[in-house]
């Protein structure tokens, strides 16, 4: 099957904004690990994005991916010629997020009868039919939504039949995030200098106020009190101004918080910690947390969609209010005190995604829906 993929900004050339934040979107990056998966299947993929900047290639292959730059302000026209010229032999569009540009692919498929999939990550994403961009966008075949709150914002908002809605993860290659045990957790404590026997807390995500980054802070305050001896990791990049702030708590607090900053492979520190936090005020299916997951970790996180999705209360974990500091120390807490429900929770948390978000499982079912018509 021949695929074009559209998506909103891709391998755009900055890997920082100014303040901090990483460029590379939750979306670019689904969008990347879906093209490279669907051609290990032996489809091709074309992929179509904006052109931001003047140094950027209008066309090259990106790892095994036809990537297209579309020039503004005529990409709606851009995307007719290639379609009718270069790569007229497409049998079915993807379309991750709602690129604005996109319309005009999904105004092509119809002309041509070609199938259409439009897939949401994103809470922020969901649509309603009130204008005429929106409106092709609530034409399209087929729908993937990668939670069910997300699938009911379709339903509810854009007037989507359920019918035409299926829920599906973005996905995680599982094997690259072995589970964690014991002796190993000891190991990578001592290899960064820090006390076996002293508990450690992961927060793995993109350093923004979204993120519950202040939350995270009022929660370490209340777990440095009972646990003076613990340590909290915090690995992303961010806005420049929190990562002082929680250097600034760190020094207040006896240095107890490590503060990392943008990994390429965080592996590490998933199989080092004892419990992950994920405070986030909005989320699709976070993909940190996936991977905290299929490491084995006990989490706690915001009760929120997408959280909702994976975290079942109290046997793989725990959901509590966004805001509620205290709540989170709470069932932290309980997880540092209690080795055998921290080792059970993780157990069941790696089963769960190695058996639901696993690439092995999800790209098979991808490539179904995108095929039909």
């Amino acid at each position: 099957m021949k695929i074009c993929l559209l998506i909103k900004d891709f391998a755009v050339g900055k890997k920082f904004l100014p303040d901090g934040r990483p460029t590379k979107s939750g979306a670019e990056i689904h969008g990347e690990n879906h093209a490279l998966q669907l051609i290990k299947l032996g489809h091709r993929v074309t992929l179509m994005t904006k052109k931001r900047f003047f140094h950027t290639a209008a066309r090259e292959n990106f790892n095994g991916i036809d990537l297209i730059r579309l020039h503004p302000p005529l990409r709606w026209l851009e995307i007719f010629l290639r379609l009718l010229t270069t790569h007229n032999d497409i049998d079915a569009f993807y379309i991750i997020g709602t690129p604005k540009f996109s319309v005009w692919a999904i105004l092509f498929a119809r002309l041509f009868h070609k199938p259409v999939t439009l897939a949401l990550t994103g809470k922020a994403e969901i649509f309603s039919a009130d204008n005429w961009r929106n409106k092709i966008f609530a034409t399209c075949t087929h729908y993937i939504a990668t939670t069910k709150e997300i699938r009911d914002g379709f339903i509810k908002n854009g007037g989507i039949a359920p019918e035409k809605i299926s829920i599906l993860p973005h996905g995680i290659d599982t094997k690259k995030f072995p589970q964690s045990n014991e002796l190993r957790r000891r190991e990578l404590k001592i290899s960064r200098g820090v006390n076996p026997e002293s508990k450690v807390l992961l927060f793995c995500a993109r350093i923004v106020k979204d993120k519950g980054v202040d939350t995270l802070q009022d929660v370490w305050k209340i777990l440095h009190r009972k646990f003076p001896d613990a340590l909290l990791f915090v690995v992303g990049g961010g806005l420049n101004h929190l990562l002082d702030e929680l250097r600034t708590l760190s020094a207040e607090l006896d240095d107890s918080i490590k503060v990392i900053g943008e990994v390429d492979a965080p592996q590490e520190f998933y199989r080092l910690a004892d419990v992950y936090i994920f405070p986030s005020r909005h989320e699709g299916l976070p993909t940190s947390l996936l991977e905290a997951m299929a490491s084995g970790l006990p989490s706690v996180t915001s009760d929120i969609g997408g959280c909702e999705d994976v975290i079942e209360n109290g046997v793989n974990g725990y959901r509590v209010y966004s805001e509620d500091a205290a709540a989170f120390a709470e069932k932290i807490s309980e997880l540092f005190l209690d080795d055998e429900r921290r080792k059970i929770f993780g157990e069941r948390a790696a089963k769960l995604i190695r058996e639901t978000c696993d690439f092995e499982t999800v790209i098979p079912k991808l490539a179904e829906i995108i095929a039909k018509t």
